[in-house]
């Protein structure tokens, strides 16, 4: 008997119940029975993992205010806020149902929806009988629900500081309730692209690669921030606050680890204790292979490429934090780190002004974190990841296009010249982040 074996029965015996996670569950194709002490420590795990995943949603506004300038920090702060009650009611209405069709399939294993709203099966069948005993349906709803948001949140970074609020508003509520819900249904869903075999623990490709690719078309569409691209040369528009950005990304590592460790879905300890763990190895590696990449590339060490590469870490992990060994892990967050800084200086030089780096970290680590699931782990195979990255790219790239082109046309996308300036928060809001301040530039 192997050590894994070992440390099972040992918790076997200690919860006094015999439990599968829930990709044990999945794969026996039929619901262990759980007890009632199981049961609960389950649900509290996730409900965890919920908090955990919403303590993101202030790491991403702090990384986006620090990065960009002062004169926009309000507008930035409002888009992070609103984009939150954008994903949860958004999947109460539709998005839940969208995702999670069950059997309501409409068009083969495409497109399903399982009806408006959100309602629990009555008694036992929305508790300790939902999916075996693992967690309750309402449990399964506010911990999806904290994950729809994060996909637009991406986008907002990409697109700060020359975004109408009222457009990024709308674009928000489209890609929240349709693009992300029904791109997930292929996989997370139990739709096509989990029929042959693609494998996303927790989104690299579901969640960051979905809000990469709208990123780099509401970025590409709008165009650069005015004194971005000069004659030709590209000119560096420093951030307001990197003490701010630097907290953010110390938010979004914890937060990861309910992002990551949750959606193992069952408190199975030998599990959760190794998502967590490859979780940090990756982000540690990122963060150093991005200083060291960043340091030879501009002979300093880059403050905002090492958050960047913290980050980078932690997307190309979250697809296989489960199924990739150790030393898989650490060539996985070292690739993401050295990836992310090409990658800045790659979209720069194509004149895709992205602010916080956000097309580079959740878009191209996201794709890379993908394809190592298939690269390193042994349980699943290249193909599928490659078909799942494809098919991803071109839905997620034809929808956000005419999301983003609907609203060009109909009520414009960016705000004019005096307006961005001036600064959003003056201009769009009415107020300044720090009172007493007129921001007004000529650049």
């Amino acid at each position: 008997m192997n050590l894994k074996s070992i440390a099972l029965a040992l918790c076997a015996i200690l919860f006094s119940s015999a439990y599968l996670s829930a990709q044990e569950a999945v794969a026996a194709g039929d619901a262990a029975k759980t007890s009632a002490e199981m049961f609960t420590i389950n649900n509290i795990w996730i409900l965890l993992g919920a908090a955990l995943v919403f303590i993101m949603h202030p790491g991403f506004a702090l990384v986006e205010t620090g990065l960009t300038r002062a004169k926009n920090s309000v507008n930035i702060m409002a888009k992070n806020m609103v984009t939150v009650a954008i994903g949860i009611i958004s999947y109460l209405i539709i998005g839940f149902n969208l995702m999670y069709p069950g059997d309501n399939w409409l068009i083969g294993k495409f497109l399903g929806f399982g009806g408006f709203g959100i309602c629990a099966p009555e008694g036992a069948a929305g508790a300790i009988d939902y999916n075996g005993g693992l967690y309750t349906y309402w449990t399964d709803f506010i911990f999806q629900a904290m994950f729809a948001a994060t996909a637009v949140t991406i986008v907002s970074g990409a697109v700060a500081e020359r975004i109408k609020f009222s457009s990024y508003l709308v674009f928000g509520v489209f890609y929240a309730a349709l693009a992300y819900t029904i791109i997930g249904s292929w996989g997370w869903g139990g739709g096509w692209l989990k029929g042959i075999g693609f494998y996303d623990l927790a989104g690299s490709t579901f969640v960051h690669s979905v809000g990469g690719w709208g990123a780099l078309v509401g970025a590409a569409m709008l165009g650069p921030r005015i004194g971005k691209y000069v004659k030709g040369k590209s000119h560096a528009i420093p951030g307001c606050n990197l003490g701010f950005a630097t907290l953010g990304v110390f938010l979004l590592w914890f937060g990861w680890f309910g992002f990551n460790g949750a959606s193992v879905f069952s408190a199975d300890p030998l599990m959760v204790a190794y998502v967590f763990t490859t979780t940090s190895i990756s982000a540690a590696f990122g963060l150093v292979f991005a200083m060291f990449t960043s340091w030879i590339m501009q002979k300093k060490p880059d403050l905002s490429m090492i958050l960047n590469g913290c980050l980078a870490g932690l997307v190309g992990i979250t697809a296989g934090a489960d199924c990739v060994s150790i030393t898989s892990t650490c060539i996985i967050g070292a690739i993401s780190g050295i990836l992310v800084v090409f990658a800045v200086y790659f979209f720069d030089r194509m004149r895709i002004d992205d602010p916080v780096g956000a097309t580079s970290v959740h878009l191209v680590c996201g794709v890379w974190g993908t394809l190592a699931v298939g690269i390193f782990s042994p349980e699943h195979a290249l193909m599928p990841q490659l078909i799942g990255i494809i098919a991803v790219a071109a839905a997620s790239l034809s929808m956000s296009f005419a999301v983003f082109y609907a609203i060009k046309k109909s009520m414009g996308l960016r705000v004019d010249k005096t307006s961005e300036l001036r600064g959003l928060d003056v201009s769009e809001h009415g107020m300044e982040a720090y009172n007493g301040f007129q921001f007004f530039s000529n650049e």
